[in-house]
């Protein structure tokens, strides 16, 4: 399956995004992170798909596990310099055990949003979840010490939601706030209490490659 393709079964309906709900943050550093090539569409990378997507939670925050609803930026759009509130979606839901996410809005939801759903179900206290690809932190994880999930779990699927979970219990990544996707080319993931938060965690770790 290509990189980038939605792999769970999507329960989506069309619909616009709540109205009290500001991405301007969000959206900032999805854009700062897209200027360093974190994210993007590059045709001599990942087949020429787009790669990179970006979320964040809603309230309430103590909702139930599952149903710690978060907007996430839309399945393929990383070709896109700017984006605004047609290119975000609501995940009202998720069921690992299922591998199902029901998602409200404009677009369909990254492909990587049993992964977002399970770093907000670890802690309530994570607001936003970061995912880049970035060769330097990728090929330099263990140097780094970075938490990096299974080599032989894909992308997108129940058992990467899995492997997110194990991180949580058995590692230091709620501190770290960063892991690896071992077996995901270039993967990494940063969270945060906020955009700012999670976006420093990302460019610190780049700037340790250099």
């Amino acid at each position: 399956m290509e990189e980038g393709a939605i792999k769970f079964n999507l329960q989506y309906t069309r619909a616009g995004l709540p109205d009290n709900v500001s991405l301007d943050a969000l959206n900032r550093w999805r854009t700062t992170l897209r200027e360093r090539a974190l994210i993007g569409q590059d045709p001599d990378r990942y087949d020429g798909y787009g790669y990179g997507n970006v979320s964040q939670r809603i309230h309430p925050r103590k909702a139930a596990r599952e149903h710690r609803s978060f907007i996430i930026s839309g399945t393929q759009t990383g070709h896109l310099d700017i984006l605004d509130r047609n290119h975000y979606t609501l995940v009202e839901s998720y069921d690992i055990s299922s591998d199902t996410v029901v998602a409200r809005g404009p677009v369909k939801p990254s492909s990587e949003s049993l992964t977002h759903g399970m770093i907000y179900d670890m802690d309530e206290h994570i607001l936003v979840v970061l995912h880049v690809h970035s060769p330097d932190i990728w090929c330099n994880a263990t140097a780094l010490g970075m938490p990096i999930t299974d080599a032989d779990v894909t992308y997108g699927t129940p058992e990467m939601a899995n492997e997110v979970e194990r991180l949580f219990n058995d590692t230091d990544v709620r501190d770290k706030r960063i892991f690896s996707m071992g077996g995901h080319l270039d993967g990494i993931v940063s969270f945060g209490t906020t955009a700012q938060e999670a976006g420093e965690v990302l460019l610190n770790a780049l700037a340790a490659c250099k």
